[in-house]
C-alpha cells in the first residue's frame, strides 16, 4: 500500500459495500427507497458505487441539495430548517421534492414550489435518542409541525410527509412501537398521500439486525397505507466503512502515558467531542500498555481515549480510529490552523487512491 502522509480519512469500499447491499436487501424484500442523507456525509469520490444501490440523496441545505444533484444524481430531496427566498428560488431548479420544516414555510413559498412533490415535516412527539442535543422530540423542539389540525388543512398542497425522529436506533421492537403509533395517530392522512419518509437514524445496517423482519414491516406499513417508504440513512450507509489514521508526535507523562498524535478530535472528529464519546478502533484491546491518546490542539480537553497496544508507543507510531465515516469529513475544520487530514479511497480492487489534500492555501482561503 502506499504511503500517505498523516493523518487522513481512509474509506474503504469493500467496507462500504456491506452496508450498500444491505440497503439493496431492505429494498427488494419492501419496496422502500433509500436517499443518502448528505448532513452525515457528503464525500462524492465514492458516489459512484453508492449511487448504484441508493436512490439519491437528501439534504438539510441548499448547497447539500445542489451537491446530491450534481455528484450523485437520481431523486434529489430538498429539505432545511428555514429556507430563504433566495434557497427556494435555487432549489427548485433541480430538488424532485422541496420538504418544509413548517406551515408558515410552505405557505410562504408555495407558489415558487407548486410543480414539485411538495413535503411537510412532521414532529409526531416521540423519538428515540441517547442524547438530548439530537432529540428532535425534545421540550420545545423546532423541527417539525405538531398540530395535526395544521397538517390537515395542508394536505392538498402536500405529496408526502416526513417523519424524522430517530438517532441510532437499533431497537427493532422500537422501531415498531414507533411506527405503529404514526400509523394510529396520521393513519388517515398517509392514505391522501403519495410517500412518507420515515428519515435517517435507524441502524438497521448494524451487525445482527433483523433485516428480514424490518423490511416485512415496511412492506406491511407501505401496503396499508398505500404510500411509497423512503429511508435516509446517514450512518447506516456509511457505518464502519473509514478511518482517521494518525501518528504519534509526541509521549508526555502525567500520572499516565499520553499520546498526543497529528489529528484532532475538535478538528476532525468533532462529533466526538459534542456528545463526550470516546473514538472506536477496530480491535480494541482490554490488555498491553495503556495511554491516554490525545490531539494537538491546544484544547485542553481534546482527547480521543484511553487504549491499550501490545507494544509500546514512541514517536512515528501509528493509530488507527475506526468508524470515521459519519459527521467528520462534513465537520472538518480549521481550528487551531492544524494540517487537515487528506481523503482517500482504497478501492473495491484494492487501488489507493489520494483524492483530495488540503494545504496553506486552504487555510488562506478559508479566511478574509
Amino acid at each position: 500500500m502506499m504511503k500517505i502522509t498523516t493523518p487522513y480519512y481512509l474509506i474503504d469500499e469493500n467496507k462500504l459495500l456491506r452496508n450498500m447491499e444491505i440497503i439493496r436487501q431492505v429494498r427488494q424484500l419492501s419496496g422502500a427507497k433509500s436517499v443518502l442523507a448528505l448532513k452525515c456525509f457528503s464525500t462524492w469520490s465514492v458516489f459512484e458505487l453508492m449511487r448504484q444501490y441508493m436512490d439519491g440523496t437528501t439534504s438539510s441545505s441548499l448547497f447539500e441539495a445542489r451537491l446530491g444533484y450534481e455528484k450523485f444524481g437520481k431523486e434529489t430531496h430538498a429539505y432545511c430548517v428555514g429556507y430563504s427566498a433566495e434557497d427556494i428560488r435555487a432549489v427548485t431548479a433541480f430538488a424532485d421534492k422541496v420538504i418544509f420544516n413548517s406551515a408558515s414555510q410552505l405557505e410562504r413559498y408555495y407558489e415558487l414550489v407548486k410543480t414539485k412533490k411538495v413535503g411537510l415535516r412532521v414532529n409526531p412527539g416521540i423519538s428515540h435518542s441517547h442524547f438530548d442535543l439530537a432529540d428532535p422530540a425534545r421540550r420545545h423542539s423546532r423541527l417539525g409541525v405538531t398540530d395535526k389540525a395544521v397538517l390537515a388543512a395542508q394536505l392538498p398542497r402536500l405529496s408526502g410527509f416526513m417523519f424524522h425522529y430517530n438517532c441510532e436506533n437499533d431497537d427493532y421492537p422500537a422501531f415498531v412501537r414507533q411506527l405503529d403509533y404514526i400509523g394510529e395517530q396520521y393513519g388517515d392522512m398517509l392514505k391522501e398521500l403519495e410517500w412518507i419518509s420515515l428519515g435517517g437514524g435507524i441502524y438497521f445496517t448494524k451487525e445482527g439486525y433483523p433485516v428480514e423482519a424490518f423490511s416485512r414491516t415496511l412492506a406491511d406499513f407501505a401496503k396499508t397505507y398505500g404510500v411509497q417508504i423512503y429511508l435516509e440513512p446517514g450512518e447506516s450507509a456509511i457505518t464502519g466503512a473509514a478511518e482517521l489514521v494518525t501518528r504519534v508526535v509526541d509521549i508526555v507523562q502525567n500520572e499516565i502515558n499520553i499520546a498526543i498524535v497529528d489529528a484532532s478530535v475538535e478538528g476532525h472528529m468533532l462529533d466526538l467531542l459534542i456528545y463526550r464519546l470516546a473514538a472506536k478502533m477496530e480491535a480494541e484491546q482490554t490488555t498491553g500498555h495503556s495511554y491516554m491518546v490525545a490531539g494537538r490542539s491546544c484544547l485542553a480537553g481534546d482527547v480521543f481515549g484511553t487504549f491499550h497496544f501490545a507494544d509500546r508507543l514512541e514517536v512515528g507510531s501509528e493509530i488507527r480510529f475506526a468508524d470515521a465515516a459519519g459527521y467528520t469529513m462534513v465537520k472538518k475544520n480549521w481550528f487551531n490552523g492544524l494540517a487537515m487530514p487528506a481523503i482517500a479511497v482504497k478501492r473495491l480492487d484494492g487501488t489507493l487512491e489520494v483524492v483530495r489534500t488540503f494545504d496553506y492555501a486552504d487555510f488562506l482561503t478559508s479566511l478574509s
